[in-house]
């Protein structure tokens, strides 16, 4: 083939397209006689459209050459024929092959050009009446405003996504909006990356002291401190950072601030010491959630008759004997309409919970069990033997012109009377108040956890401010039961928590140090324990091993980590289909993890029984297979399936090594953490806690001591901005 650095010609079908980011593959018929497959951005490219495209060819190894292109103009055909090629594949909405053949016929080469300015003539073809013709008219428009916007995006380098919600605000005006003002991007519900923007407005001309750059630092601090767990900054610390990042003084800053809480485009309010500001949306679920606990602290329920009998029916049928506190739990929970439970490893939470469950339902209560991933739901579930689902499956995620939302709400609550929600410290507060506008007002809610965890990703400390607000109803459980006393790791665990030291000596039988003291050898002593000595010493098969690292980037992270275990563990073979992604290969037979939730992708269970929607983030599974063919991989979450493109593989991530804080409510039956190194905002105490209670039976810790010394002595870097404590408090000295 000769070297083609530009083509002209017409689409003549379109192989694939991923509506999200415009990536199409097409089949072109070039000017020159030839026919050649295309690759490039053309969001919503049709069979028919002109195409001038500046590129090179490349030879793709299971297709052969294509023409990947940099650079693609695009123009609507102006013939009959071509404009019926583009109308019958679909390029127009309410338009299929036999309406597309009537519309040419009537209208000839002016065809898409009535449709777009004159579409109520379309009622002259049978079959199409007036509210069809305006709504085939309304089709056409949006489709080329999307597609302009799109392509804007993508030549910018921004997240394609925003095009629609940027379309359905500001319509066919969107593009002119975005050229007036780029940095609305920053805004909810956007929340566009501040320097990705912030270089497109400086190439469009805007001056760096300009109202809308400073409005734009605002809104990206406080949305960035968000998803660092914030949920409100300080007003002095907002406008300093705002003023740091913008390169000005405070005045400007404090300037638009004020203007923005006027607008209530942000929300002040006096918080403690401080004045907190507020994104509208996480103000409006704090406050919610406040004002419905402590609506759920102050309901009382009648005494269940002869409580203490059927309890100790259920210690027989469970085959247990209840401790006094773990008895003070079960009962505290049947009166109030909250209650939270609270313990370390060993504590006996799950075991109250199981009898908690067995006196609700001796009244005939209807039980939902919860948890906010699917690892920890299907850990409550078959602890409690019956089914536990993730807070969103039990919510029922759906999609409107807003975007996504819960079908349970105030208008449509779950039907259950009693909920209990395991793994209660990885709960934002933004899902938790989804959950409480789930519930119907009758319904008790008990809160299941431990606070001295890692918190929530999001943003918000849930669990943590409940408990210390002391205005909801707490048990907490301090006693570790003689079983889990056996458990170097229970002990070591407690130890890490009251920030004393733990024992080193390998004298244990579940827990042991291997000292390595540079990031070479903690990595090789890894990989070892992980392909050869545990497997063949102790038995142990790879599959039950799960490493974990404080760091995802630096250090001895989960990205080296992932690399090097892929290697041994799962290394490229003749008979193993691959696919290459931007920073690591995804290989049939790998450990792979979600790591953001999407609501659409569908799965089917391995039985072939039932289907449904959701893969979320932290869900861990097997790559099955991958096809070149169809595009495609399947992979398998424990007892699911589900079949991912391969745009959507971009969702997934080795996972023979994860980070701490996706490990959070999964157990595993050997963990191995690497200790080495780490940024010391990452070195903590309840980082370490939680890394040593996810391990079920051994824990092997690879690394430095005085790493391990630092994160015991390391508390209070998790302080996160969040007012449910204060606004707890506040609410039950007014109705003290």
């Amino acid at each position: 083939m000769p070297e083609l650095r530009e083509i002209r010609g017409i689409i003549d079908s379109v192989v694939y397209t991923n509506e999200e980011n415009g990536y199409t593959v097409a089949e072109v018929d070039c000017e020159e006689g030839m026919s050649i497959t295309l690759v490039g951005t053309m969001p919503m490219a049709a069979p028919g459209e002109y195409i001038h495209a500046e590129g090179r060819v490349v030879t793709h190894p299971s297709y052969g050459p294509q023409f990947q292109a940099d650079r693609v103009e695009r123009s609507l055909p102006d013939r009959a024929s071509g404009i019926l090629k583009y109308l019958a594949f679909g390029g127009v909405k309410g338009i299929g092959p036999a309406t597309a053949q009537k519309i040419v016929a009537k209208f000839g080469d002016r065809a898409l050009e009535i449709i777009r300015y004159e579409p109520q003539r379309l009622t002259a073809i049978g079959g199409i009446t007036e509210k069809r013709a305006r709504a085939i008219g309304a089709a056409f428009t949006a489709r080329f405003a999307l597609r302009a916007l799109i392509e804007f995006l993508a030549k910018n380098g921004l997240d394609t996504s925003l095009a629609a919600g940027l379309y359905k605000r500001y319509g066919e005006a969107a593009s002119d909006r975005l050229c007036e003002n780029p940095y609305i991007l920053c805004e909810e519900p956007w929340q566009a990356d501040f320097f990705q923007v912030d270089g497109l407005a400086n190439r469009m001309g805007f001056e760096p002291d300009c109202y809308e750059r400073v409005i734009a630092a605002l809104f990206f601090e406080l949305s960035f401190n968000a998803g660092e767990g914030h949920c409100f900054l300080p007003r002095e610390k907002l406008v300093a950072v705002a003023a740091q990042l913008l390169g000005l003084s405070a005045e400007p800053v404090e300037e638009a601030l004020e203007d923005l809480i006027s607008d209530r485009r942000l929300i002040s309010e006096p918080l403690g010491r401080v004045e907190a500001v507020y994104l509208p949306a996480l103000y409006e679920a704090e406050t919610f959630c406040a004002q419905r606990l402590a609506f759920l602290a102050g309901r009382k329920f009648k005494d269940i008759p002869n409580a203490e009998a059927l309890l100790s029916l259920a210690e027989k049928r469970l085959g247990l004997k209840y401790a006094e506190k773990q008895r003070e739990a079960v009962l505290a929970a049947t009166g109030g309409g909250i209650t939270v439970l609270t313990g370390g490893p060993g504590t006996g939470k799950t075991t109250i919970v199981r009898a908690m469950l067995a006196l609700f339902e001796y009244t005939g209560a209807k039980c939902q069990l919860a948890a906010p991933t699917g690892r920890a739901a299907k850990r409550l579930g078959e602890v409690c033997g019956r089914e536990a689902r993730t807070v969103h499956r039990l919510l029922e995620v759906t999609y409107d012109e807003n975007g996504l939302k819960f079908i349970h709400n105030e208008q449509n609550p779950l039907e259950a009377d009693v909920i209990i929600v395991d793994e209660m410290s990885m709960v934002d507060i933004q899902l938790f108040a989804a959950l409480l506008r789930g519930m119907k007002n009758s319904a008790r809610l008990i809160l299941v956890g431990d606070a001295d965890q890692l918190p929530s990703v999001g943003p918000g400390s849930v669990l943590k401010d409940i408990l210390d607000s002391a205005a909801v109803p707490a048990v907490r459980l301090t006693e570790i039961f003689r079983q889990a006393e056996e458990s170097a790791i229970v002990v070591n665990a407690h130890r890490i928590n009251r920030g004393e030291s733990i024992p080193l000596d390998n004298k244990q039988t579940d827990f042991f140090f291997l000292r390595r003291n540079d990031p070479e050898s903690t990595l090789k002593t890894v990989v070892e324990l992980c392909a050869e000595r545990l497997p063949r010493r102790m038995g142990f098969d790879p599959s039950e091993i799960q490493v974990l690292s404080p760091t995802r980037k630096a250090g001895v992270s989960t990205q080296m980590l992932n690399a090097e275990l892929q290697a041994v563990l799962n290394p490229p073979d003749k008979g193993k289909k691959e696919r290459q992604m931007a920073a690591y290969i995804l290989r049939e037979g790998d450990r792979v993890m979600q790591v953001q939730n999407n609501y659409d992708l569908e799965w089917r269970r391995t039985d072939g029984g039932e289907a449904g929607l959701g893969v979320f983030n932290g869900d861990i599974g097997i790559i099955r297979s991958i096809s070149t063919v169809t595009e495609s991989a399947t992979v398998v979450f424990d007892d699911r399936e589900a079949v991912y493109d391969f745009e959507t593989l971009r969702q997934l991530e080795p996972a023979y090594a994860v980070t701490v804080h996706k490990a959070q409510g999964s157990e595993y039956p050997v963990v191995v953490l690497a200790a080495c190194t780490g940024a010391s905002r990452l070195l903590t105490r309840s980082l370490l806690y939680t890394a040593v209670t996810r391990a079920k039976k051994l824990l092997i810790i690879v690394g430095r001591e005085d790493v391990l010394s630092t994160m015991i002595g390391s508390v209070g870097h998790e302080r996160r901005y969040s007012g449910l404590k204060l606004r707890l408090r506040s609410i039950a000295g007014e109705t003290a």
